[in-house]
């Protein structure tokens, strides 16, 4: 089928891979990716012969960018959109969609969990009451602690992360808080400079928060990275630690958590 004309298409939309990139809130290296491997491939040309992207092109990239925040490899996300010949997309959805919820809900409490063992590892297992009070301020709560530890305590991340820290002492809990700190700092800063959650800045700072969990606490891969930024939006609780830094502030990292995780996932020239 020879791909159709740009002039072809006067009822429907066309855009550019530039366009999409900012629309979907994704790298132009990852849309030029995803056209590589046979993913999404743009169904119409410009008269100059540049690629243009349908109305069809991005409903596919809107299942396409679902899967990936779900966990999905492109392999799967391929077999699972294309289907089986003459399946509407949209049956073929609904066929997916009980795994899909039930691993939303899987994933959802395992977040919940690595959450829970941050959150009172973060208050100073070694402290006391006073100290933790005096390098935490609001942020402790000595009845939370209790309550993620009994929900909790059994799984991985709390375990790793309670094997790490029972060594620390006050001096590396206030190393902990200064680097968290200035995590939050770098988002602040990309975001009143005007850039999008997606720029490098702001990528790099979701990957220096992702380096500061794994170095202090537990082995944070980037896309756990992901549905733990997720809770940032999803909880109260931890949304209320970024919006106290800066109104918008939650929602701002969990984008650029996103976009970290996809640049992690795009493989570069030559891999």
């Amino acid at each position: 089928m020879v791909p159709m004309t740009a002039h072809t298409m006067q009822e429907d939309t066309v855009l550019t891979v530039g366009q999409v990139a900012e629309r979907f809130g994704l790298t132009v290296r990852t849309l030029h990716h995803y056209d590589e491997i046979g993913l999404l491939t743009p169904g119409a040309r410009s008269r100059s012969g540049y690629r243009l992207y349908t109305d069809e092109d991005l409903t596919r990239l809107q299942h396409v960018v679902v899967y990936r925040r779900l966990g999905f490899p492109l392999e799967q996300i391929s077999a699972i959109l294309d289907g089986e010949p003459g399946t509407a997309l949209v049956d073929h959805l609904r066929r997916q969609r009980a795994a899909v919820m039930s691993r939303l809900e899987e994933m959802t409490d395992l977040v919940t969990a690595i959450d829970r063992a941050l959150e009172q590892q973060m208050k100073g297992v070694n402290l006391t009451t006073q100290e933790q009070q005096e390098l935490f301020g609001d942020a402790f709560d000595d009845d939370d602690a209790q309550e993620a530890q009994e929900r909790w305590g059994d799984t991985d991340a709390w375990q790793q992360s309670q094997a790490r820290t029972t060594t620390y002492t006050k001096a590396d809990w206030e190393r902990v808080k200064a680097e968290g700190e200035a995590c939050n700092a770098a988002f602040v800063a990309a975001m009143e400079a005007g850039l999008p959650a997606t720029s490098t800045e702001a990528m790099d700072a979701a990957e220096l928060a992702r380096q500061h969990i794994t170095a202090w606490f537990y082995d944070l891969s980037p896309d756990m990275h992901r549905h733990l930024a997720d809770m940032y939006v999803a909880d109260p609780r931890f949304t209320r630690t970024y919006e106290d830094v800066r109104p918008g502030l939650a929602a701002y990292v969990r984008d650029a958590v996103h976009a970290n995780a996809d640049r992690h996932a795009t493989p570069g020239p030559g891999d």
